[in-house]
C-alpha cells in the first residue's frame, strides 16, 4: 500500500488526521499555539467532503459544551485549545466526566500561569493528570513526542475514549504543535451513520426508538446513594485503565546507571542527552511515559534493581517528578531539571543536571 507523506506542522497533522479518522465535528477557538488546528480544518472544508462540521465557538467554554452535546449522541466530536483556554474548559470537562461519555480535547501547552507567554510549556500536566475540573474524575492522558504521534494519537484517542466512555487528552506542547516533521497520514476511514452508531452507543441520545427507554446524557444525581454508587463505576472503570493501557517508550533503560524521564519535546533532547553522556562515561537510559495517565508506576519500580537515580526533565518547575517520587517510594534519589517561561533546555544542561545531582 502506498503511503502518503507529507512535511507538515504538528497542528495541521493533527487537523488532518481528525478528518481522516472520521471525526464528526469540530468545535474551537483560536488561540496561539494551536490556531493552525482550526485554520488548517476552515483550509480543508470536511464539511464538503465527508461532512464533519467544523466551528469556530464564542468561547472556548461554548465550544467544550458544544462538544458534550455532540458525544452525548454518540458523535467523535473534539476540539483544541491551548493553556488559558483549557482553563476555562474545566467546568464541561468535568461535566464531560460525570455524563460518562467519549470525547477528545487537544491542549498544546504554553507558559503560564495567567496569560503567561505564547512560547512553549509542559506546566499543565497537574492539571490533565490529576483533574483540573471539580469531582473524583480521570481522562486518559497522550503525550506526542512527535508530527507523527500528533497524526497517530487523533485516532488512538477516539479508540480509547469509545472504548471505556471517557475524554481522551492529546497534551502536546507548543513545539510539537509549532514543528514540522515528515508525517506518514492515516487512511480515510469513514464517518459512523446513525445506524451505526446506535448499535454501537446503545446509550447515545440519538431520538428514542419504539424498543427502547429513553436516553439521558447528565452528570447529575440528587441522592447521595445513586451518586456514590456512580462514583464507585468510574473508579472501577479507571483501575481497569490502569491495568490494561499504560503507553511507555524504553530508551536504554535496562542497563543504564541513571534515568531520565522525560515527555513530549523534553523526551527530545533527552535523547540527545543521553549520547553526550555516553562520551563522557556516563550511562543514561531515558523512560518516556506516552501516556501521562494512566501513568507507567510498575515499570519505573522494575527499573530500581538497577538505577542509581531518576532525573525527571520538564518544561516547568517540576511536576511529573512527583508522581515518579510516589512510585519510587524513597529507593533512590528523584531529582528534577526544567526550564519556565518558554525557555527550551539544551542537552548539555541536561548533562550537567545529571552529574550536578547525583553527584557525578
Amino acid at each position: 500500500m502506498n503511503e502518503e507523506v507529507r512535511l507538515m506542522k504538528g497542528n495541521e497533522a493533527l487537523a488532518e488526521a481528525a478528518i481522516r479518522c472520521g471525526c464528526d465535528g469540530y468545535f474551537g477557538y483560536p488561540i496561539t499555539p494551536q490556531s493552525e488546528v482550526m485554520e488548517t480544518l476552515m483550509l480543508l472544508k470536511p464539511w464538503e467532503t465527508t461532512g464533519m462540521v467544523v466551528m469556530q465557538a464564542e468561547s472556548e467554554v461554548a465550544s467544550i459544551n458544544m462538544v458534550y452535546a455532540g458525544a452525548g449522541c454518540g458523535k467523535k466530536v473534539m476540539t483544541s485549545t491551548s493553556s488559558p483556554g483549557f482553563s476555562l474548559m474545566q467546568e464541561g470537562v468535568s461535566y464531560i466526566a460525570g455524563a460518562d461519555i467519549p470525547a477528545l480535547v487537544v491542549n498544546v501547552m504554553r507558559g503560564g500561569p495567567g496569560l503567561g507567554t505564547i512560547q512553549p510549556s509542559q506546566a499543565d500536566y497537574f492539571q490533565t493528570v490529576k483533574g483540573g475540573g471539580h469531582g473524583d474524575y480521570r481522562q486518559i492522558t497522550l503525550a506526542p513526542a512527535s508530527v507523527q504521534e500528533m497524526a497517530d494519537f487523533v485516532g488512538l484517542g477516539f479508540d480509547l475514549a469509545f472504548k471505556y466512555n471517557i475524554l481522551s487528552v492529546i497534551l502536546a506542547d507548543g513545539l510539537i504543535g509549532q514543528m514540522m516533521e515528515k508525517v506518514v497520514l492515516p487512511p480515510y476511514q469513514p464517518r459512523r451513520t446513525n445506524e451505526e452508531i446506535r448499535k454501537e452507543c446503545p446509550w447515545a441520545s440519538l431520538g428514542r426508538t419504539a424498543d427502547r427507554k429513553r436516553n439521558v446524557i447528565t452528570s447529575l444525581e440528587l441522592e447521595p446513594g445513586p451518586m456514590e454508587a456512580r462514583n464507585l463505576a468510574l473508579q472501577e472503570k479507571y483501575r481497569t485503565i490502569e491495568a490494561n493501557e499504560v503507553r511507555f517508550e524504553n530508551v536504554g533503560c535496562d542497563d543504564a546507571d541513571y534515568l531520565l524521564m522525560a515527555f513530549g519535546s523534553s523526551a527530545r533532547i533527552c535523547q540527545k542527552a543521553i549520547e553526550i553522556a555516553a562520551e563522557q562515561g556516563i550511562k543514561l537510559g531515558l523512560l518516556r511515559p506516552i501516556t501521562l495517565w494512566p501513568f507507567c508506576t510498575e515499570e519505573i519500580k522494575r527499573q530500581l534493581s538497577h538505577v542509581k537515580g531518576i532525573l525527571s526533565v520538564e518544561f516547568n518547575a517540576g511536576q511529573m517528578v512527583e508522581d515518579i517520587r510516589l512510585a519510587v517510594e524513597g529507593k533512590v534519589p528523584v531529582a528534577h531539571f526544567g526550564r519556565m517561561g518558554g525557555i527550551v533546555p539544551t542537552p548539555e544542561e541536561v548533562v550537567e543536571a545529571v552529574k550536578s545531582n547525583f553527584n557525578l
